[in-house]
């Protein structure tokens, strides 16, 4: 999948934006807008950026966690080459202590993900500052021409770019998710 970015200050336009993509083929799911005027979008009955990855939380714990895998490893390693491992208590107070580092560092990495904005959203930190909006588009690559033929009819949209998208198990599974929830 390939993400779109667009920026706009028209959250009117971008409503109809969305209903001509959903009304083509792109779901619910796929579409998000990026705002510091949260009512506003809501008002809108836009797809709003939950507040939870309005933040860092997932990138810095990644971070976190490959640091935490690293010191498990030396740890273990090092319990090992130093023949620590050949006592009484065996591998279990180094193993124990290899998990406790982990999530520690995996936890660390992601309280710290808490105080920064998300690493893909950085760049619009300003646009978002002078009250404009970011609509981005998750698509298929067989969606990449619908996507194009609805942004052309709308030139209050500039385009910002391109990125990395969401993985298309996870759009599937929101899809999924919002289905099982109207159907209660």
């Amino acid at each position: 999948m390939n993400r779109h970015y667009y920026i706009s200050e028209d959250l009117d336009d971008l409503e109809t934006v969305e209903s001509e993509l959903e009304a083509n083929g792109i779901s619910t799911e796929q579409i998000h807008v990026l705002s510091e005027k949260d009512a506003d979008v809501e008002h809108h009955h836009l797809h709003d950026v939950p507040s939870f990855m309005k933040q860092d939380v997932v990138h810095s714990g990644e971070i976190g966690a490959a640091i935490g895998a690293v010191l498990a490893a030396v740890v273990l390693g090092g319990a090992y080459l130093l023949g620590w491992t050949e006592s009484a208590a065996g591998w279990v107070p180094f193993i124990f202590l290899a998990i406790v580092l982990f999530g520690f560092c995996t936890w660390e990495g992601g309280f710290f993900g808490i105080q920064v904005p998300n690493a893909h959203f950085r760049h619009f930190r300003q646009k978002l500052k002078e009250g404009k909006h970011v609509f981005f588009v998750d698509v298929e690559p067989e969606q990449e021409s619908i996507l194009d033929r609805v942004v052309q009819h709308h030139p209050a949209l500039v385009d910002a770019g391109t990125g990395a998208a969401s993985p298309h198990w996870i759009v599937a599974w929101q899809q999924k998710w919002h289905q099982f929830k109207r159907t209660i």
